[in-house]
């Protein structure tokens, strides 16, 4: 599953070494720019908020109208899914990106270090060294991949939204860059993890956050651990049980019955179980209803 950067669809922010400074240029990468096999777009574009840079499909918010027009059977997701990240951790371990496993996806590590079932997204961060390196060498660049579980081959663009740069709360943009399924249109979120200059600034050392407003500490990510996800090189953060309880609570990590899921022990795996009644891991639940 080695990379091939023969292609590339726009053009790069610059060519400064590590941290971008030049202005914020608007460049949208629009369907006609970025078309493969569809005729019409099927984004979602609100008017309401015109400097959003990534627009979600009309059908599924975790789908790239650009390059999809439907959401494919449970069966199929999870086939891309599969291929999705592990592509991309391929990839960034290629070019030199610090990445790691967070949110719903850390949560599918700590059960069997495999995507959950019910799950339609991928969520990873990378150091803000990371994201100026992408940005500046690797914006808009499409990555060929032959995936071995399906045989096929398949293409996978990398898109950074030019507001990566602002490292304030954005609600519009608090996702910095995307690594796309130009084929299913399912993507990876990528965010970007920064000192935060303000808890600094008030004695906090340490102390770190994400557009998201999500707030970690230094030692909770750092020094990452190394693992395997999907049955691919990754890292994880060093503290992820902590992480996950204060993000899931507590249940999450013992929950075994979720989604009509039941988590088999002996097997190590999620495995279809309507469980009429249950009333465990509300927090968890509710956490993923808001597309953690």
């Amino acid at each position: 599953m080695r990379p091939h950067f023969g292609i590339l669809l726009g053009y790069f922010f610059c060519a400064a070494h590590h941290v971008v400074s030049s202005p914020l240029m608007k460049r949208d990468a629009d369907f006609n720019d970025v078309k493969t096999r569809l005729k019409s777009s099927n984004q979602k574009v609100d008017a309401s908020k015109p400097n959003k840079y990534f627009h979600e499909s009309a059908f599924h918010y975790h789908y790239d109208g650009r390059f999809a027009d439907k959401a494919p059977s449970d069966g199929m997701r999870q086939v891309h899914l599969r291929a999705l990240i592990q592509t991309y951790l391929a990839t960034m371990n290629d070019i030199g990106i610090e990445t790691f496993l967070m949110h719903g996806t850390l949560l599918g590590w700590w059960w069997n270090r495999k995507i959950m079932p019910w799950d339609s997204d991928i969520d990873v961060m990378v150091s803000e060294k990371s994201i100026h390196h992408m940005a500046a060498y690797y914006n808009m660049t499409v990555h060929h991949h032959r995936i071995p579980e399906s045989g096929v081959s398949r293409d996978y663009l990398l898109e950074v939204n030019p507001h990566y740069t602002n490292s304030d709360w954005d609600a519009d943009n608090k996702i910095d860059a995307r690594w796309i399924d130009t084929d299913s249109g399912l993507f990876i979120d990528i965010t970007t993890l920064r000192r935060n200059t303000t808890a600094e600034e008030l004695g906090i050392h340490g102390a770190m956050s994400v557009k998201d407003k999500h707030h970690y500490n230094y030692d909770d990510i750092f020094p990452l651990r190394i693992t395997d996800f999907e049955g691919s090189p990754a890292k994880i953060p060093y503290a992820y049980s902590e992480i996950l309880v204060e993000e899931y609570g507590q249940n999450a990590l013992t929950d075994s019955y979720f989604e009509s899921h039941r988590f088999d022990s002996s097997i190590k795996q999620w495995v279809p179980k309507p469980l009429p009644g249950h009333a465990g891991g509300a927090r968890f639940r509710e956490s993923f209803a808001q597309g953690d």
